[in-house]
């Protein structure tokens, strides 16, 4: 079984239904949620005028291969009503992998480490509740060092 580390975000609908839906999924489809950090209520990222967006960081242990896993979770967010739109837009739900335990993964579709970990303070704080000693692969730096480092000035708020 491998950890992975993936963050959930909703700034749509009923944010914490959503959340929830979004956890009974990933445990049903995916696998096992070991940890999970409390909820965030976080200002919205890269485009501004958007409602706020609840985030949740969750650890869990799974058998499943990078790209089943992306997969599985791509059906999650469908199922649960996310539409695509604009990048970085409003969106019912959205699980990104942030980490597939040490791994790094570079294919078109999936980037793990996860590209913008170090530049999202809703990424790091919810993260650094859970996993504050894990060390990022590529930069070999603590989650807990990252979030010092980070510069994103963005308002995260614990719930």
């Amino acid at each position: 079984m491998t950890d992975v580390y993936l963050l959930l975000g909703t700034n749509e609908g009923n944010r914490s239904e959503n959340l929830l839906k979004a956890l009974a999924l990933i445990e049903l489809d995916c696998g096992r949620i070991v940890k999970r950090s409390s909820l965030y209520q976080t200002e919205a990222w890269g485009i501004k005028a958007q409602d706020s967006f609840l985030n949740q960081a969750v650890v869990i242990k799974t058998s499943l291969a990078p790209m089943s896993l992306l997969t599985q979770l791509k059906a999650i967010e469908k199922g649960i009503g996310r539409i695509d739109t604009i990048k970085w837009g409003p969106r019912v739900i959205d699980i990104d992998i942030l980490f597939y335990e040490n791994e790094i993964i570079d294919l078109p579709e999936l980037k793990v480490p996860h590209p913008y970990i170090s530049e999202r303070r809703f990424t790091l704080e919810p993260l650094n509740e859970i996993a504050a000693g894990f060390i990022h692969p590529e930069s070999h730096k603590t989650i807990s060092r990252l979030l010092e480092e980070c510069k994103d000035t963005s308002d995260v708020r614990k719930l």
